[in-house]
């Protein structure tokens, strides 16, 4: 079977030419499909007929043919037909041979992505090298691509056939089953347009399992994207502590890591599908999708989610600097949007640019997530409604989400303005935090892919210095930054939940009690030497952002320290609690490191500013030394400087660092290295001295989510507290997908128009 042998005629699809064809005993299993044109074999044994190109393995080898045999022709035939190029190629006849024997072609699915996903399977199955991992007949084959045709092929699986090794079939039964089926293949590939338009596809649900060791990472930012063709995904996954990126084709089973893209969050595609960019370490990287290395596009810090438009512009958050724009080939980025402090705007993320380039749908916060869109044109900004991680579906609606459920609301592209009211479409879907991006998203062919479950359920929890983990006596809730009291008996912690405020913890007794009420977002705490105040960092609405502090009993109002026009995080007090180290997030230099100056009057300074993102700062017991984080050197790493200075700089971490708290003693600094729990002996004596970091212990605990440590160290050094993440892998394991998504979108919530 060849394309010159297959003619297509006024009554139907004709298969002419057996010249090469062989006789079927009538006692014989099913053999080579063809008429009984002479009495013995044309081919015998060890002898090799036939145009190469359409030849099974077994054939070239020179062994027995049967009708599984035609069954490879047939799919090479398909092949061809689908992509129009052959399935097996090569320079000579020996190099050809090796291709049919030891190569795999190109996926359909990649050579023409518009094929139906379906028939990717039925034509590698039909390619396979051995005659029993093949369809056993052609009527198997038929049956496929009938089910294919008739529109099934939507669901991306094809319906497993059913093997009749054991059966005999006549020759003329076996010849007319293999028209059948080519007819059945021509017509997926002209029928289908031809044909009346159906009524609108309904969608189709489908559990897509993770690889064991590439399951969904349970932090980061963006973490999934949809490739606007709709044939592949791609997710940040859980890899020795840090993230690594894997791309996920709908028509395989295979997830494949993406080459340099350890610690990638904010993973996004081109319009064309064809490059995907992300964000590590201290810069905005793109790679091609079918392989190579990565590119450098620029300098970036604090990236929170990204968009690719059709124009080569890509836009993308850089947390509380706001929105920027470069152009995909490289360049220096520039300031699209920047978050109004006066209003109570504290980051602008997940940008996505909408179709046509004129217009960005972003996630705004403002005491609560919002989904805002800005003009490329004007400039002019508006918040459309209460929602986290707003994505745009060709159907006419915006998807986003609020309290772990997808809502999607009619929208108009045009005037940029909703147009009707949203209405659930999906429960329960897993979104790490109000802060964190919802694990969704959309491609332009109309499909939605998220990952289901809800919120982890994190604890509070003691771990020694081997590892040993004991839960404190707390219900599981949103935990962040726990800090000890300096006589180690009560915790000052943030809750996390839509308004993060302060609370108190009495630790032997297991109560609690609220210290923060103001709406708005309260968080880092850090108590005073003495134990009698807490500072924090607050974002109220209408105000502009400061620190401040309040007696840590509650017995008295709070006290602002100072205000700040960026996004400051508090980060450690002087042992004489004359002087607080706090870091800035400043839209150009990104993290900096600050001094505030209790006297007369309270003064401030930037003790540390530079194009790198410094941040962690924590002063050693004596307040001789500042241990902080800088991603100066490409990656995130912990060092020391005399206290306040001038003096040399001593890196602390090898191979990456961050969350460094000096012991109470003095003598040792503790980092975070991915899931590892790091210590750093210091010599003894005047001057500064590191012996090399060793591991105390391995985990999986909450990562810092602030830049400032996640974690605490109890005053006597033996005991760490820590957040634990409960039960990450049931909810991380999979990830649904729906085709025809934007179908159910019109359904439940009607735009009004033809989109």
């Amino acid at each position: 079977m060849k394309p010159g042998n297959v003619m297509l005629t006024k009554s139907g699809v004709k298969l002419l030419d057996f010249g090469l064809a062989k006789a079927i005993s009538p006692s014989a299993p099913a053999q080579l499909t063809s008429l009984p044109t002479q009495a013995s074999p044309v081919t015998q044994a060890g002898t090799v007929l036939g145009t190469f190109q359409y030849m099974a393995p077994e054939q070239l080898e020179g062994k027995e043919a049967d009708a599984r045999t035609d069954v490879f022709a047939f799919g090479a035939v398909l092949y061809e037909m689908a992509t129009g190029k052959k399935a097996f190629s090569g320079t000579s006849q020996a190099s050809l041979i090796s291709s049919i024997m030891k190569e795999e072609p190109q996926p359909i699915s990649q050579a023409q992505p518009t094929t139906p996903p379906a028939l990717d399977r039925v034509v590698r199955t039909c390619l396979a090298k051995d005659p029993e991992d093949r369809f056993q007949t052609a009527h198997d084959v038929k049956l496929e691509l009938k089910w294919i045709a008739e529109g099934a092929s939507q669901a991306g699986l094809a319906v497993p056939a059913q093997a009749r090794r054991g059966r005999t079939r006549p020759a003329g039964a076996i010849a007319g089953f293999a028209l059948g089926a080519l007819a059945a293949g021509l017509g997926i590939l002209w029928w289908q347009a031809r044909k009346p338009a159906p009524e609108a596809p309904k969608p189709v649900w489908l559990s897509m399992l993770l690889p064991a060791d590439a399951t969904l990472a349970s932090y980061g930012a963006q973490t999934l994207a949809f490739a606007p063709d709709g044939t592949r995904l791609v997710y940040a996954a859980e890899h020795g502590g840090t993230t690594l990126l894997y791309l996920r084709s709908l028509a395989g089973l295979e997830a494949t890591p993406v080459r340099d893209s350890e610690g990638a969050v904010s993973a996004f595609f081109s319009p064309d599908s064809r490059w995907l960019g992300f964000f590590a370490g201290t810069r905005l990287m793109k790679v091609p999708v079918e392989g190579g290395a990565p590119q450098t596009i620029c300098e970036a810090a604090e990236v929170r989610g990204a968009s690719w438009g059709t124009d080569g512009t890509i836009v993308f958050s850089s947390g509380t600097s706001g929105l920027r724009r470069v152009s995909a080939s490289g360049g220096t980025p520039g300031v699209l949007l920047v978050p109004d402090v006066k209003r109570g705007q504290t980051t602008f993320n997940w940008p996505e640019i909408l179709p046509g380039d004129e217009a960005v749908l972003f996630t705004s916060f403002v005491g609560a997530s919002r989904a805002s869109v800005v003009s490329l044109k004007t400039g002019a900004r508006r918040d459309l409604t209460e929602g986290n991680g707003a994505h745009y579906s060709l159907s006419g609606h915006l998807v986003f989400a609020r309290a772990g459920s997808l809502f999607a609301a009619p929208f108009d592209i045009k005037r940029l303005e909703l147009t009707g009211p949203a209405v659930s479409v999906v429960d329960g879907v897993m979104v790490l935090s109000p802060f964190s991006s919802p694990l969704f998203g959309l491609s332009g062919a109309g499909a939605l892919a998220y990952a289901p479950g809800s919120a982890p359920r994190e604890t509070l929890v003691s771990v020694d210095r081997q590892g040993k983990v004991e839960p404190l006596p707390y219900e599981p809730r949103g935990y962040e930054a726990p800090r000890f009291s300096p006589d180690g008996r009560q915790l000052a912690v943030t809750f996390r939940a839509n308004n993060p405020d302060i609370w108190i913890l009495d630790i032997s007794r297991g109560t609690s009690a609220r210290l923060t009420f103001e709406a708005g977002e309260d968080e880092t705490p850090v108590w005073t030497p003495d134990g009698g105040k807490v500072t924090y960092s607050a974002d109220r609405a209408g105000h502009p952002r400061a620190l401040y502090w309040k007696p840590s009993d509650g017995s008295g109002s709070e006290e602002r320290l100072v205000e700040s026009q960026t996004h400051p995080h508090v980060s450690s007090w002087s042992p004489d609690s004359r002087t607080l180290v706090y870091t800035e997030f400043d839209p150009v230099s990104s993290g900096d490191i600050w001094v505030l100056t209790r006297g007369e009057k309270v003064e401030r300074h930037p003790w540390l500013r530079t194009p790198f993102n410094e941040r962690a700062a924590r002063l050693s017991p004596d307040g001789h030394w500042l241990a902080y984080v800088s991603n100066e050197s490409g990656r995130d790493e912990v060092y020391v400087q005399p206290f306040p200075g001038p003096g040399g700089k001593w890196q602390i971490s090898v191979s990456g660092g961050a969350e460094p708290i000096w012991s109470h003693a003095g003598s040792e600094i503790f980092y975070r290295s991915g899931d590892k729990m790091m210590a750093v002996r210091l010599a003894s004596g005047r001057g500064f001295s590191a012996e090399t970091p060793h591991v105390l212990f391995e985990g999986r605990f909450v990562p810092t989510r602030r830049g400032e440590a996640a974690y605490d160290v109890s005053p006597d050094d033996r005991r760490f507290v820590m957040v634990q993440r409960d039960d990450v892998h049931s909810v991380a394991t999979r990830l649904n997908v729906v085709l025809n998504f934007s179908e159910e979108l019109k359904r439940r919530a009607p735009t009004g128009r033809q989109p």
